[in-house]
């Protein structure tokens, strides 16, 4: 089985083509590649070279930006559940400002230049929700929606976005997981990832497909929002990363979770409604304070299920 990869660069001539495919994959897989997306590589690798210069610090100093509650610095805890992993990781907030007032994290990530991790990831945010705009209005176009239904959420003022690095150094743990099997709970994901391989797609009863990684890639993650807003025809995608225990080089992956804002309503649109809905009505906050409420494994959309 190969994984569905799209080049947005035939949207231009074919817009058509190009929503027909993807909402192919939303529906076969709730997962693809992006190719040709328009995100400049300089700032793909200028935020790549800044993700890594942390993580390349001592403990202690990485420490300073820590502990993730739920925001900073973690280290093996993934979340408030119990769950755990091969990993280090660093989880930032994405509303407008948030970064760049943040005097803890513009002090300790980066010490020589303290304004330039915050300019970096506001510049790699910037351009990386214009892309998953992108890809939610074709997913409109595709669906016969009107192109704003989904990109609005992830536009306003009050949006509830996340970004995450994901370090995964060399180990020789035990533990064959790095980041165990989960959905994301939000709208879409974009990661893209360095050469260093580890994602794979859940194909169901067992069985794994390996993310093969592409640097000049985006992968792109349907989330649990978009499921029940397409009433269960887009599927929200479960996947895991592997421990790094084959390569010698560290493995980074940089992560967007589009959210809306708190209070937004998750509902089906009428368009999309053939028969009965699937699930009830409820609110991002309502949705989010259950996901933080469980373990990574659970299928927590099933609790909103009518």
């Amino acid at each position: 089985m190969k994984i569905p990869t799209i080049d947005l660069s035939a949207a231009g001539k074919d817009p058509e083509l190009v929503s027909k495919l993807i909402v192919e994959a939303c529906e076969e897989y709730g997962f693809f590649k992006v190719i040709n997306h328009g995100v400049p590589h300089h700032i793909i690798k200028t935020m790549e070279d800044e993700s890594f210069h942390f993580f390349r610090k001592s403990l202690p100093e990485k420490q300073r930006v820590g502990p993730a509650n739920p925001f900073g610095y973690g280290n093996r805890k993934i979340g408030l559940s119990g769950d755990t992993g091969e990993l280090e990781y660093l989880l930032l907030q994405t509303n407008q400002n948030y970064i760049a007032n943040t005097s803890l994290l513009i002090s300790n990530i980066n010490d020589d230049d303290p304004s330039k991790f915050s300019n970096t990831v506001n510049d790699y945010i910037g351009e990386v929700r214009r892309l998953a705009c992108d890809i939610l209005g074709l997913m409109s176009k595709g669906l016969g929606l009107p192109l704003s239904v989904f990109t609005t959420l992830l536009t306003d003022t009050d949006t509830d976005s996340l970004f995450r690095l994901n370090h995964y150094p060399p180990t020789a743990s035990n533990n064959p997981i790095g980041f165990g099997e989960h959905s994301d709970p939000q709208i879409l994901t974009l990661l893209t990832s360095n050469h260093v391989p580890g994602l794979q797609l859940s194909l169901g009863n067992g069985h794994w497909l390996p993310v093969t990684p592409d640097p000049q890639a985006f992968c792109v993650i349907i989330g649990d929002l978009l499921q029940a807003m397409t009433n269960g025809r887009f599927v929200s995608a479960r996947h895991r990363a592997m421990a790094n225990t084959s390569s010698t080089e560290s493995r980074l992956s940089m992560v967007f979770f589009g959210g809306p804002p708190p209070q937004t309503t998750i509902t089906c649109p009428p368009q999309l409604l053939k028969g009965r809905n699937i699930y009830k009505p409820f609110t991002w906050a309502d949705y989010k304070s259950h996901t933080y409420a469980h373990r990574l494994g659970e299928t927590r959309l099933d609790h909103f299920k009518l």
